[in-house]
Parts: C-alpha cells; sequence; structure tokens
C-alpha cells in the first residue's frame, strides 16, 4: 500500500473539440503546489473548471458512470443528450454559463430507496448538466485537498478503499496492536455547516467564483413529490459534491473518489 495517493486517474484530454488543458497533468501541477506549501491558498482555479479538458473529462466520467439512465428534475439522461442537442453544443452551453457567471444549479430530485435495516435512505439526483459541473468543479478541488491528507486516512479517496485500511488494521494486529477505535457522526451529510464548510474551502481556494459555485451546489435545495426545499444544512446525498456514502446504490454518477465536501470535511479511520 502506498503512503501517498495520487490524485484522479484516467484523465482525459480535450482531442475533439475547443484546445484544452491536459487534464492529468494540470491535476499533478495542482496536487504537486499544495504538497509543497501547506499554506498556500489557490486563486484563478475557476478557468480550469471552465476548461474544455476539464469539461469533457468529467462528461466522460458522468456518461460512463450507471447514473447516466438517470435523470434529474430536467428529466433528461446522457442519452438524450446525445441523441438530442448533442455532447459538444451540450458542453458549449454549460462552459458559456460559468463564463458568464449565469450558470444555476437546479434542485436535486430526491427519492427514496431502502436500506439493508429496512429503513429508507434519501438519495439526491442533480441535474445531468450539474453533475458535469460539479465533475469538473472537482477534478480541480480534489488535487489541492488530496494533499493534505496524512497516510492513515482511507476515507472515501482516491484509489483507497475499505479494504486497505482493513489490511492496514490486520498488518497493525499482527504487530501487537490491540484495540481498535470506530466513530460515527449521526446524520452527518445532513448535518454538515455550510458556514464551517466554507471556511474550510476558504483556507486553501481564494477564488471567489470558485467558493460561490460550491455554494451555490450547497443551496440548491431538492426537489421531492413536486415541491422545492431549500437546504440551509447538510449536502444532499448522491451529487458528486458529497461524499459517497450512498455511492453502491448506483443511482446518480459519482465518481470513484470523495466528493470535494468531503475532502474538506476529512475522512479516516482511527485506530490504536
Amino acid at each position: 500500500m502506498s503512503e501517498d495517493a495520487p490524485v484522479n486517474t484516467g484523465a482525459g484530454t480535450a482531442t475533439d473539440w475547443l484546445p484544452g488543458i491536459p487534464v492529468r497533468k494540470m491535476q499533478l501541477k495542482l496536487h504537486q503546489w499544495a504538497r509543497a506549501d501547506a499554506a498556500r491558498r489557490f486563486d484563478d482555479l475557476y478557468n480550469l473548471v471552465c476548461d474544455p479538458g476539464f469539461l469533457i473529462d468529467a462528461w466522460n466520467r458522468v456518461a460512463g458512470n450507471t447514473g447516466a439512465k438517470t435523470a434529474g428534475i430536467d428529466g433528461l439522461t446522457v442519452a438524450a443528450i446525445e441523441t438530442g442537442q448533442g455532447v459538444q453544443p451540450f458542453l458549449m452551453e454549460i462552459r458559456d454559463e460559468l463564463r458568464k457567471r449565469s450558470y444555476r444549479p437546479a434542485p436535486v430530485r430526491r427519492v427514496q430507496i431502502p436500506k439493508s435495516n429496512g429503513k429508507m435512505r434519501d438519495l439526491g439526483i442533480p441535474t445531468v448538466k450539474d453533475r458535469v459541473v460539479q465533475a469538473a468543479l472537482k477534478a480541480v478541488l480534489e488535487p489541492v485537498f488530496e494533499a493534505d491528507f496524512v497516510p492513515a486516512s482511507y476515507g472515501f479517496r482516491p484509489n483507497r478503499r475499505a479494504h486497505d485500511s482493513i489490511a492496514e488494521i490486520v498488518y497493525l494486529a499482527q504487530r501487537g496492536y490491540e484495540v481498535v477505535l470506530e466513530a460515527d457522526i449521526e446524520a452527518c451529510f445532513d448535518n454538515i455547516g455550510h458556514v464551517a464548510l466554507m471556511d474550510r474551502l476558504r483556507a486553501r481556494i481564494s477564488d471567489k467564483r470558485v467558493l460561490s459555485l460550491v455554494k451555490a451546489f450547497l443551496k440548491a435545495g431538492v426537489m421531492h413529490h413536486g415541491i422545492a426545499k431549500n437546504t440551509l444544512t447538510g449536502t444532499p446525498p448522491g451529487g458528486i459534491l458529497t461524499p459517497p456514502a450512498q455511492w453502491v446504490t448506483r443511482a446518480c454518477v459519482t465518481l470513484r473518489s470523495v466528493l470535494i465536501l468531503m475532502l474538506v470535511v476529512g475522512g479516516a479511520l482511527t485506530y490504536g
């Protein structure tokens, strides 16, 4: 097991649209800069969110997920966009809105799915458009916050999983450790304070456009049975900018790592 988890893998480049920045290369630079200076605050990241390469990479991730077959409140799926408007015009429209600062996230469609204990769990399904923007935003922010994690942290990190933490527990247990401590925050994602979360973001990000975009997603609200509800606290479960506690449901697109909100709040298995 590597002590330092790498940033996103499999990132693509803009080869079939407008010239764009190679995503993987830029992510590695962001990660290196963040690791080199723990106090560094990043500015001018918004242009990366708008970059064609990042948007194409975000689309590929969204379209490649099982959740591509699931629609948000606008009723559009990935297939509907491909056969209707077309991917390139769709991404160009998103880019134009982002650059003009006219983009506004739509409320998340809320559904309920059964849990293993017989209870129901709320799941939020963003529109495909919002998933693409979230994926681009996450691709920009994740390398920065990934640099702040310690090697012992396995919660919702790229290329790390629960089995890795179990393997380390076994390794330590074989070398004299006898106690494993487990803790959980009740309804954590429902109770995350937006003010506290934004403060954590500002510790690393000084680009006000990026901060405003994250805040817009937090305040987008949810739609349930045709009734809109504001989100004063918490993050809508199921979105790319929410930790994938509901990832296994595959009901909507997520990526293989945590979403930036969990990167900021942090998640580590503690043992002693």
